[in-house]
Order: structure tokens, then C-alpha cells, then sequence
């Protein structure tokens, strides 16, 4: 009988794979090994920096005038309000409100001793947390920068409106009669008039008010920003029957405006009053006689003009008097002007030492007539010491200042120095 041959077997042994068994083998390590992976994943993602964006303020942000303005100077010109733009993520952008930002001027770029128009850089910055200011429109505002003087003017009275029917104002009282008006040396350069302006009630009783003198310039227009002392003055005007004549001052018609760095010190008219007549009712509407106009354009000494006198209205003569003699005083204005960085120089030095100084350098302020004061270069005011037959050694001096012609030393800081003498 044949045998039958039996089946080859595999020389390996074959393998079943368990797939339940490959999900759940391990399982606590593979759910930990998960867990720390998504940890890692939402830790990175919480700590990535929010994107930021920049973005423009909705409004625009007054320029705020600046604390720091030098003393003995004011800042002129209108300063405005700029547009800014803003960096900083969405969510921080979106909590800026309007009182966190603040704009000003940035000064200590300036040259305070620049009168002319110049272009200041706007600081800007805004108080959210997570936000700056990337940039400011405009980024710079026209200002000047000017000395800060004063002058004495005289106080005249101005009626708003006319007394009651049947009267007419007499003289005016002024108490007191100037006052001293400071500020930017151009402003108080166009100074023509200061006056004390009052109006009538209908009672006929006299007029006591105290009034806020306002200057004014040539062309009648107010002049803001200036500073007046006292600022209110007493105005007394008596209310008096109507006559058929009356006596009212001369107002000289002052025009132009005289050279620059002087002023106008005083307007005297000779007659000071005259007598007017002519019907009651039209008297008592006029309160004063003007001359013919005065040009005192460019006008830096004093000038004496003959000028015709005008009637002030029809139906009314000028008793005797035709024209008047009217003297215009005209002085340099006076300010200061610093000079912060004067070097201290040794005179006297013997041969073969050197000087040094402690502190090297110190600061003068000049005052005199503003003409004078911006003609001076740096070189023009020096301040030296003595050393005279002084050998090596440290000696505390007093410094000796010098400035030019006409001008004088308002203030020196440090008045004494610290001389040491070495030997070269």
C-alpha cells in the first residue's frame, strides 16, 4: 500500500495579531504620554504673544500747551490738535478712551533764542496699558518762542454807549491811572492804547465802576495774552446836565506801528481839551475830539506833529482851537536775554602755570533794551578772573562779568569759581 505524503509545514511559525490587544497594551502609559502632549500644546498656545496691530484714534487730541517753558520767555501761536496712531493688540486698542491720550510740545528741541517762527516736534503718549503711540499728524507745530517784557501804559477811559437824555459824561477819573502790561515783546510792541471801557445806565446818577483795562493796537483790534497790574482799575465819570457847550479831550489818532524793539511811552497833545459847541442833543453824544491820523510807522525817537483837529460830528464847532501839537515819545522796550554756558577765562596767569576752573562755565542773564539785547553775540559776554601773582595752589576767586555797551548783568550764577593753578 502507497503511503501518502504528508503536508510541508511552514519553517515559521505564523503569527496572529491581536488588534484589541495593541489598542489596550499599555494603556495608562499611552493616555499619559497623550495628556502631556495636549498640556504642552495648550501651554504653548496660551503663551504665544497676542498679535498686535496698529490702528488710528477715532478723535483727534488737543495739543496740551507745555509746563516747561523757559523762564523769562512765552510760547506764541495757536497749537491745535493732531490725529494719532496707535500700536497694540485688538483687545487693548479697544479700551483707549480719549482722556488716556495727552499731546505737547516737546521744547527741549527748540531754540529759545529764536524769535522767528519755528517747527516744534508734538510728544505724544497715552496712559492704556498695552499700547503706545506709533505716530502723530502733524508731527510738528509752528510756534514762536519769544521774550517775555513789559512797559507802563496809560489807562483811558471809552464809553460803550451814551449817557442818558439831557446829560452828557464830564471828565473821567482813573484810579489808577497806568498800569504795567507784560508779555511776548511783540505783543507789548503793539500797544497803542489801553482803555477802560464803561457803559451808562438810564438813572442820572455818575458812573463808579470797576473796569478790566484791554490794550489794544492801531488798527483798534484787542491784543490777547497779555498780563496787566493791577488788572482792574477804578472808573469814575460824573453824569452832567447838557449845555450848549462842552469841554472834551483831544485824542491824538495814533497809526502804524513803530520800529521793532521800541514803544511807544507816551502821547501828550497840546491843547489837552477843547470846547466844543452846538445843540444840547448832540452834545451830549460826544465824549471826546480826534485829531487827523498820526503815522508813527517805523518811528524809533521822538517825533512832534502838527496835526488838524476834526469835528466830531455836524452842527458842532470847535471853539478857538483848529489843530493841536502832538508829541510822540518813543523808547527802546527792555528785557533779558541768557547766556547759559559763559566760559570763565584767568587773566593775570604767570608764565609757565595753567588755570582751571570749578565749575569751568556758568550763566549770566543780560537785561537792557531788546534791540541792544539781540545784537549780542556769545563772544561779547565773558567773565574772567584775577589771577595776579597767584602761584600753584587752589584759591576761591569772585568772577568779574562783562557785557556789552548799554546792557547789564541781571543775574550771575555762580558768582564765585574754584581757580587752580598748575604747573604747565
Amino acid at each position: 500500500m502507497a503511503r501518502v505524503p504528508a503536508p510541508a509545514r511552514p519553517l515559521l511559525p505564523r503569527r496572529r495579531i491581536d488588534l484589541r490587544r495593541v489598542a489596550t497594551a499599555d494603556f495608562p502609559l499611552k493616555l499619559t504620554a497623550v495628556l502631556i502632549a495636549l498640556t504642552f500644546w495648550v501651554v504653548t498656545f496660551a503663551s504665544a504673544p497676542p498679535t498686535e496691530v496698529v490702528r488710528e484714534f477715532p478723535g483727534r487730541v488737543a495739543v496740551e500747551r507745555p509746563d516747561a517753558i523757559p523762564a523769562g520767555y512765552v510760547l506764541q501761536g495757536q497749537l491745535g490738535d493732531v490725529s494719532v496712531r496707535l500700536k497694540g493688540t485688538e483687545a487693548a486698542l479697544a479700551n483707549v478712551v480719549a482722556s488716556d491720550l495727552h499731546a505737547t510740545l516737546n521744547l527741549a528741541v527748540a531754540d529759545v533764542h529764536n524769535a522767528d517762527p519755528q517747527d516744534v516736534p508734538v510728544f505724544a503718549e497715552v496712559a492704556t496699558a498695552g499700547v503706545k503711540v506709533e505716530s502723530t499728524a502733524p508731527a510738528t507745530v509752528t510756534v514762536r518762542i519769544e521774550p517775555i517784557t513789559s512797559r507802563d501804559v496809560a489807562v483811558q477811559a471809552r464809553f460803550a454807549n451814551n449817557p442818558p437824555t439831557g446829560t452828557f459824561a464830564g471828565d473821567p477819573a482813573i484810579n489808577p491811572s497806568q498800569v504795567r502790561v507784560s508779555g511776548a515783546a511783540s505783543q507789548v510792541a503793539r500797544i497803542t492804547a489801553m482803555y477802560a471801557t464803561v457803559g451808562f445806565g438810564d438813572a442820572v446818577t455818575d458812573l463808579v465802576q470797576s473796569v478790566q483795562p484791554r490794550a489794544v493796537d492801531a488798527s483798534g483790534a484787542t491784543i490777547d495774552g497779555l498780563t496787566v497790574d493791577p488788572a482792574v482799575v477804578q472808573l469814575t465819570v460824573p453824569v452832567l446836565p447838557t449845555a450848549t457847550t462842552r469841554t472834551v479831550p483831544v485824542v491824538p489818532a495814533v497809526r502804524g506801528a513803530v520800529a521793532t524793539g521800541y514803544w511807544i511811552t507816551r502821547v501828550t497833545s497840546d491843547p489837552t481839551v477843547v470846547t466844543v459847541r452846538g445843540e444840547g442833543a448832540v452834545l451830549s453824544t460826544i465824549d471826546q475830539v480826534a485829531t487827523a491820523p498820526i503815522d508813527v510807522s517805523g518811528l524809533g525817537a521822538d517825533r512832534t506833529f502838527q496835526v488838524a483837529l476834526l469835528l466830531p460830528a455836524d452842527g458842532i464847532t470847535i471853539v478857538k482851537a483848529a489843530q493841536a501839537t502832538v508829541t510822540v515819545s518813543i523808547a527802546p522796550l527792555t528785557g533779558s536775554r541768557s547766556f547759559p554756558l559763559v566760559a570763565v577765562e584767568a587773566t593775570g596767569v604767570g608764565s609757565g602755570f595753567v588755570a582751571e576752573f570749578d565749575p569751568p562755565t556758568i550763566s549770566i542773564v543780560v537785561a537792557g533794551p531788546v534791540p541792544a539785547l539781540s545784537g549780542i553775540t556769545p563772544g561779547q559776554v565773558a567773565a574772567t578772573v584775577d589771577a595776579t601773582g597767584k602761584g600753584p595752589g587752589t584759591y576761591t576767586v569772585d568772577v568779574v562779568v562783562r557785557t556789552p555797551a548799554g546792557t547789564t548783568a541781571q543775574t550771575v550764577q555762580p558768582t564765585r569759581v574754584t581757580l587752580t593753578i598748575r604747573t604747565r
